[in-house]
């Protein structure tokens, strides 16, 4: 017998874990041929995490992960079920997921990988959902994370200056009805694969001495078409989002972005007619953390006190596929 639609769910906590290690605009004037200024006026970005040493993708989820459970109260061997948004696994096999789950000893979860690029907390958020909603499970651990640094061309200027590095959890669960994630909308358009991917590393074309001379495990992007796509979806994803939920810009208290590029995230918000202060950017300091950005930006602003329980938000994506989404809740 289905329970579908017996429970509502909604994010209770959350966590961010993002390396020491640092890369300025300054330290990025040294290998290229660019300035603090060409980078800032584009994309809004003075410097971005990046991983050092032995310091992993899964390093990150636990730290993340920790932190969003304790603040929820929970243990790990009470999570239900661990997700794990990211395009940049420490293996390929196996799942970013199942060493996750081992590092944390969240022996009673059943795990996954979730690969949506940039989109991929929303995906999660929405997959959560659907789970806590058909009563099979009541706690579910969400960790949008990407380790992009380390498949960078340090060599293309147009790429290498707007990743970064991070890691942010959250714990979702059974919430009462006037709480949690009120409506969400996920889309996908496989037509325009190729104005982000990696054209090596998968069984297409395996690794070897080939594709590395030819620079084929480092990200591309067409950035110019990617520009005009996001700004007119993430415009339109959020309004038809809030469009189900019977509600409009004016509602919201705060809109929380995929932290790509400022001047998308501006026109988006002017569109919608948002005030900056009802949006929520931490780019200046990360740069574009894929998975990790949505939940990074929800979580400082929580931790900050700016989001308040009873606030209205809008969480918004795109990324690599080309995937793109929106979600609305009361916090």
């Amino acid at each position: 017998m289905s329970n579908l639609g017996q429970y509502n769910a909604g994010i209770i906590s959350t966590g961010r874990a993002l390396p020491i290690g640092k890369i300025t605009n300054a330290d990025l004037e040294t290998i290229l041929e660019t300035s603090d200024d060409w980078i800032q006026t584009r994309t809004g970005i003075r410097e971005r995490r990046m991983v050092t040493g032995d310091e992993t993708n899964s390093d990150l989820c636990v730290t993340a992960s920790r932190i969003a459970l304790e603040r929820a109260g929970l243990k790990a061997e009470e999570v239900d079920l661990l997700i794990v948004s990211t395009v940049t696994p420490d293996l390929t096999l196996p799942s970013a997921s199942c060493l996750v789950q081992s590092k944390l000893q969240a022996r009673n979860a059943f795990v996954f990988d979730l690969v949506a690029g940039c989109s991929g907390f929303l995906y999660g958020l929405t997959v959560a959902e659907k789970f806590i909603q058909a009563g099979t499970v009541k706690n579910v651990l969400l960790v949008g994370v990407d380790v992009l640094t380390p498949i960078m061309d340090w060599q293309d200027r147009n790429t290498c200056v707007l990743f970064g590095d991070g890691a942010g959890a959250a714990v979702i669960t059974r919430v009462e009805a006037e709480r949690g994630l009120m409506a969400s909308k996920l889309y996908a358009d496989g037509d325009k694969a190729e104005l982000l991917y990696t054209p090596a590393g998968g069984t297409k074309n395996p690794a070897n001495y080939g594709t590395v001379e030819d620079r084929m495990h480092y990200v591309r992007m067409n950035g110019k078409e990617i520009f005009k796509f996001a700004v007119k979806v993430m415009t339109e994803s959020t309004l038809e989002v809030l469009n189900i939920c019977e509600l409009s810009p004016t509602n919201l208290d705060y809109l929380i972005p995929h932290q790509a590029n400022i001047r998308i995230i501006e026109s988006a918000s002017k569109k919608l007619g948002l005030l900056p202060e009802q949006v929520i950017v931490n780019i200046e300091r990360f740069g574009n953390m894929s998975s990790a950005s949505i939940p990074v930006a929800l979580d400082e602003a929580v931790e900050s006190g700016k989001i308040k329980e009873g606030h209205l938000l809008a969480l918004v994506a795109f990324g690599a596929g080309l995937t793109w989404g929106a979600a609305v809740l009361r916090w």
